[in-house]
C-alpha cells in the first residue's frame, strides 16, 4: 500500500490585482510564499508524510525553490501536467491529486485560487492558506502548523470531525449550469471582464453570498453588517443583497483599509437549496445593456442584456480542515507525545 500523499498548490499570481492600488492590501510576494511552503514541508515531514506532489509553475518556481537546499526525508515531485498560467492550472492540479489518492491538499492563494481547486479536488480535504487579496475561504495560518494538520489528516490520524463541508453557489445561465463560486456571485453593470477584479462599487447591482460571517472582508462583509436587521437571523446560511437606495445603509470593509457605507435596497436570508434569479438592471436613464457576473471577486462571465442568471445555494462544497481542531485531535490521540 502506497504511503499517504499530500498535494501543494501554490498560486504565483495570487494577491497581485488592482485592489492593491485602490486599497491597502498586504503583499504576499513569491519569496514569502516560498518561505511559507518551506515551513509547510517541515510540518508535513514532522507529521510523518513521505510523499508530496505539487503544481508546477514557470513564473517563479515557489515549491521547487522551497525544496532547494533543504535536508528533507520526504520526496516531493511536480505533477505531470501542462502549465498555462491560468486558473485552469489549479483546477487541473487538484483533479490530478484527487486521482492519485491525495489525503489532503494545501493551497496558497485567495478565494479565486481555491474556487479553481474546489472544481477539481472532489472529496479531498483542503488546508487553504491565505495569500490573496480579499480572503474569506482561506485563512491566515502559520505554514508549520498547516503542514502538521494536513499531515495528520492525510495519514488518517485525524478524522472527519476536524473537517467542515463549506457551502457553494451554483451559477446557471439561461437554464444551463455554467460555473460556480465559493463565497459570492456579483452582478456588475460593467459589460466586459477586463481586469477582472471588482473594485468600483458604483458598478455593482446585486450580491449573492454563500454564507454570512462577521469579520470578513470584501462584498461578503455586507452580509455580516446586515445580519442584525435580517429576519430569522438565528442560523443564516447565505444572503441575497440588492444594492441601491430606498432601504438601509451598511458599513462594510470592502477591501483592506477601505471601509465605506453602502446603500442597500433589499436583502434576504438564503437557505440551502434557495435560488436567486438575477438580471441586468438599467441605470439612471440608461437602457439595460450587456453585463458581467463576478465569481469570488473576479468578473468571469460576459452576458447579453437578455441573459437569465440563476444562483443556487448548495451545502455540498469542499471539505476544509480546521487546523486547531485537527491538532487538538492529534494531541488527544497521543500523536504529539512520546514517552
Amino acid at each position: 500500500m502506497a504511503s499517504p500523499l499530500v498535494g501543494i498548490i501554490a498560486n504565483p499570481a495570487s494577491g497581485r490585482d488592482i485592489r492593491r492600488l485602490v486599497a491597502h492590501g498586504t503583499v504576499f510576494d513569491n519569496n514569502e510564499k516560498t518561505a511559507i511552503v518551506r515551513r509547510v514541508l517541515l510540518g508535513l515531514e514532522a507529521a510523518g508524510i513521505t510523499r508530496v506532489a505539487y503544481m508546477p509553475e514557470h513564473d517563479f518556481g515557489i515549491v521547487s525553490r522551497a525544496l532547494s537546499g533543504q535536508r528533507l526525508t520526504l520526496s516531493a515531485e511536480p505533477l505531470s501536467m501542462p502549465v498555462l498560467g491560468t486558473s485552469a492550472d489549479s483546477m487541473r492540479a487538484a483533479r490530478l491529486l484527487a486521482e492519485q489518492g491525495a489525503g489532503c491538499i494545501i493551497s496558497l492563494g485567495g478565494d479565486g485560487t481555491n474556487r479553481a481547486i474546489a472544481k477539481g479536488c472532489g472529496a479531498v480535504p483542503l488546508v487553504p492558506i491565505s495569500t490573496g487579496t480579499n480572503n474569506v475561504f482561506p485563512y491566515f495560518v502559520e505554514g508549520t502548523t498547516a503542514g502538521l494538520a494536513a499531515g495528520f489528516v492525510a495519514t488518517g490520524c485525524v478524522t472527519g470531525q476536524a473537517m467542515q463541508r463549506r457551502p457553494w453557489l451554483e451559477v446557471s445561465v439561461d437554464g444551463e449550469p455554467t460555473d460556480s463560486a465559493l463565497i459570492d456571485v456579483v452582478v456588475s453593470s460593467v459589460p466586459f471582464v477586463g481586469a477582472r477584479a471588482l473594485w468600483d462599487l458604483s458598478t455593482i447591482q446585486e450580491v449573492v453570498l454563500s454564507q454570512v460571517i462577521h469579520g470578513t472582508i470584501g462584498l461578503s462583509a455586507l452580509g455580516g453588517a446586515l445580519l442584525g436587521h435580517a429576519a430569522a437571523a438565528s442560523a443564516p446560511s447565505g444572503m441575497h443583497i440588492v444594492l441601491g437606495s430606498g432601504g438601509t445603509r451598511a458599513l462594510a470593509a470592502l477591501a483592506p483599509g477601505l471601509v465605506t457605507w453602502v446603500g442597500v435596497a433589499t436583502h434576504r436570508i438564503l437557505s440551502a437549496g434557495d435560488v436567486v434569479c438575477c438580471r441586468a438592471k438599467s441605470g439612471e436613464g440608461n437602457p439595460v445593456g450587456p453585463f458581467t457576473i463576478a465569481l469570488d471577486g473576479e468578473r468571469e462571465l460576459e452576458l447579453s442584456a437578455a441573459a437569465r442568471v440563476a444562483v443556487r445555494l448548495r451545502a455540498d462544497g469542499p471539505f476544509v480542515v480546521d487546523v486547531p481542531s485537527a491538532l487538538g485531535m492529534a494531541a488527544r490521540a497521543g500523536y504529539l507525545q512520546r514517552s
